[in-house]
């Protein structure tokens, strides 16, 4: 009797909450603001760490920052921070957690300048480039991450280097980093190939 392979993916295979995250959320595009903040605010406190150990508290990260709804972060004092600093649900770290708010503000900031947060990442789309084949293929940080985080930072957004800033870019599906044998890749691929002409009769 032979068993059926199961599906090769990139990263997460293991773990069904990571799997989950793999197939139905890393690399796919990402429009709205407030989901955009999330995704930032949640790579900056990954930063140093595991992303399954972020995921793992992304329920409690929601919960203790309002669902991230940037209004209600961007008014947080200092009882806030101590509120957070004593959670020991999240990643208790004063810099990320300072950063956070301050990104909250820079948001509410950047829309009242009339721009967007969607506008400024998707800005940085680099050019179409073939699937990496391996991870060593696959790139820590590139010209348009730097370009990025240089942006962010001057807009008042913190935590934001090249490297978080393409870890946000991957996220948010501006690019698209699954291995070219992936499970999703193969999926994604197969749907975006041209259909094949109908023979005339």
């Amino acid at each position: 009797m032979t068993t059926t392979p199961a599906p090769f993916r990139c990263f997460g295979g293991s773990d069904p909450l990571y799997a989950a995250y793999h197939d139905d959320e890393w690399g796919v595009p990402v429009h709205d603001e407030h989901a955009l903040y999330e995704r930032i605010s949640l790579e900056a406190f990954q930063s140093g760490l595991a992303w399954i150990t972020i995921l793992r508290k992304r329920p409690a990260f929601r919960e203790a920052f309002a669902d991230f709804d940037p209004r209600v972060v961007a008014s947080y004092g200092e009882d806030d921070i101590a509120r957070l600093l004593s959670d020991d649900r999240i990643v208790r770290n004063r810099a990320k957690v300072e950063a956070t708010i301050a990104n909250a503000r820079a948001l509410l900031a950047l829309h009242a300048s009339g721009r967007t947060l969607d506008a400024v990442l998707w800005s940085s789309a680099p050019p179409p480039r073939p699937r990496p084949l391996t991870w060593s293929d696959v790139p820590g940080r590139t010209p348009e991450s730097a370009a990025l985080a240089k942006e962010l930072k001057s807009l008042g957004f913190r935590f934001v280097g090249p490297t978080t800033a393409y870890a946000a870019m991957q996220a948010c599906g501006v690019v698209d980093d699954h291995l070219a044998d992936c499970v999703v890749a193969r999926r994604w691929d197969a749907a975006s190939a041209p259909v094949a002409a109908t023979p005339a009769e």
